[in-house]
């Protein structure tokens, strides 16, 4: 096969994007290590990003939270595991729903936002005039987005999972009769520093993927008002897809390399 052949296949159209997402990571790490944006900018993204995030991964959390403890309660009463119903909830929050609910709310609120802004900036020439006026792209508009992302997901999704267990305390005590000692005094002997841990880790990684997989897609944008369209969309389906396998290769890592955490740290993660 020739070059071009190669260039124009699936594949080879599948490498050349890889490479430039790639490029584009490096290049925003390195502008914001070497000259970091200004912090006006920061501080508006951090406030799209984490402050009007809050409702929406509220009632997310919450209504997950009511949704696990009426599950666990009911499926492990007739057994006599309801004093179980809050370790269940508290775990699946921290460990699992909690940063993955987090993760797809954040996607479905500021990714596609923020792909359709770079979309739109970038079909109407405006990210060709900050170039033309010697403004870095990447450093004016990707940087400030990356960094509040970076900050605003795992505080986020410390927010959702406490929004989660205050949601199962409320149906387990105040519905189903459960005593409040029975929900709680379980947490803090079987909750242990590495559920913590796991959780903020992919939380990290998440909000990682979802900043740069969406700045990518609308600084890429083409086509018009419906290449913007097409844009958003695809960043929001690519940005679901890659979280949920990344969800299953942070914790099948972080499970398999549990001894080795806790040896190199030094924490006593249990």
């Amino acid at each position: 096969m020739s070059k071009n052949g190669l260039l124009t296949s699936p594949a080879g159209r599948l490498l050349a994007t890889l490479g430039d997402f790639a490029v584009m990571i490096v290049s925003v790490i390195w502008l914001t290590l070497r000259r970091p944006p200004q912090w006006s900018l920061i501080r508006d993204q951090l406030y799209e990003i984490g402050v009007l995030s809050l409702p929406v991964v509220a009632i997310t959390g919450f209504s997950t939270g009511m949704v696990l403890a009426a599950q666990a309660y009911f499926q492990l009463s007739d057994k006599g595991l309801a004093s179980a119903t809050g370790l269940m909830v508290t775990k699946a929050m921290m460990v699992e729903l909690g940063p993955v609910l987090t993760a797809f709310m954040v996607t479905g609120r500021v990714g596609a936002a923020m792909c359709a802004t770079l979309g739109t900036m970038r079909v109407t020439e405006q990210i060709d005039a900050l170039k033309s006026m010697s403004v870095n792209p990447l450093r004016y508009l990707v940087a400030p987005r990356f960094l509040a992302g970076l900050v605003m997901m795992p505080l986020l999704t410390v927010f959702s999972c406490l929004c989660g267990i205050l949601g199962g305390y409320f149906i387990a005590v105040h519905y189903y009769g459960m005593p409040s000692t029975s929900f709680i005094d379980p947490l803090p002997v079987n909750i242990h520093l590495f559920d913590f841990f796991s959780g903020l880790v992919k939380a990290f990684i998440f909000g990682i993927i979802i900043i740069t997989i969406s700045c990518y897609r609308g600084m890429t944008t083409r086509g018009g008002a419906a290449g913007v369209g097409r844009a958003t969309t695809n960043s929001v389906v690519i940005c679901y897809s890659v979280i949920l396998v990344a969800n299953f290769l942070i914790t099948v890592g972080l499970n398999s390399s549990y001894e080795y955490i806790e040896n190199f740290t030094g924490w006593n993660l249990s």
